[in-house]
């Protein structure tokens, strides 16, 4: 049996006791950094022993891991903190074991995605996660000029040395009037979810300097109908045009940057007349 078992993201009193049971029992445990997981284990008296399963050494470890639990043993897979394999390790262990036949049960807890979505105040009956936004600008841009469209939230992890060219990104592409939320340090002390505009956000965030500070969970709000529907009744007219000269992928190019829709989104509008 392969158990992944969410743990706390913040205040340690966010674990099930299922997932408390769970820990006390396996013959291992397979933990992202032993050392930070070492504080939840001691609040909880968990001696069970701990090994390091992270991205660096995931692709290295699985298959010996397999050959535990095919040998009998009982394994549970935990990340430094909420849900595993939320852009954590882990999804390399899970299809093997899959592959194997090894029964693998979630045991479900904290998420740090799910509890920013709950909070936001923002649309959640459909939602894309992108996980953590590109280190670099220019694939970062190309990343929320994909989203600037679409009609759904989309939600983002960002790290608190990239959060404010982050926002300063976000804003430069998808403007000022869209809703956005901004969570971090959820559970903890100094818990923060603020739903504004951007520049109301980039604000607060250049404000303090502590105000940068902590994991965050990005939240944009889709695209008014409204707006999508004008979008795509300029789109019908400029196409049509372009495509009696052209190809679809050239007059899709030309009909974004004219328009300042998505180039994806008018490839597809393209094809589809």
């Amino acid at each position: 049996m392969l158990y992944i078992i969410a743990t706390p993201i913040g205040n340690l009193d966010d674990i099930s006791a299922r997932a408390i049971d769970t820990l006390r029992s396996v013959d291992f445990i397979l933990a992202e950094d032993t050392r930070h997981s070492k504080r939840l284990m001691s609040h909880y008296n968990i001696t069970t022993p701990m090994k390091a399963y992270h991205e660096h050494n995931e692709r290295d470890k699985y298959s010996s891991v397999i050959e535990s639990i095919l040998s009998g043993k009982v394994v549970a897979l935990i990340s430094d903190a909420g849900t595993p394999l939320i852009s954590d390790p882990g999804y390399l262990l899970v299809r093997e074991a899959k592959k194997s036949g090894i029964k693998v049960s979630p045991i479900p807890g904290p998420s740090a995605l799910t509890s920013a979505i709950s909070a936001s105040g923002i649309a959640s009956d459909r939602f894309s996660f992108f996980g953590f936004l590109p280190s670099k600008q220019t694939q970062r841009l190309k990343v929320i000029s994909s989203i600037t469209h679409t009609d759904e939230t989309v939600v983002f992890y960002e790290s608190p040395k990239r959060i404010l060219a982050s926002a300063l990104d976000l804003r430069s592409v998808i403007g000022d009037e869209r809703l956005v939320c901004f969570a971090k340090e959820i559970t903890k002390s100094f818990e923060t979810i603020m739903t504004a505009n951007l520049p109301e956000i980039i604000d607060y965030l250049q404000s303090q300097k502590e105000h940068q500070k902590g994991e965050f969970v990005i939240l944009v709000s889709g695209i008014d109908k409204d707006k999508r529907v004008k979008g795509d009744k300029e789109l019908d007219k400029i196409l049509p045009i372009l495509l009696s000269e052209m190809g679809a992928s050239k007059a899709s190019k030309i009909a974004a940057k004219i328009t300042g829709i998505d180039k994806k989104h008018c490839y597809k509008r393209a094809i589809d007349l």
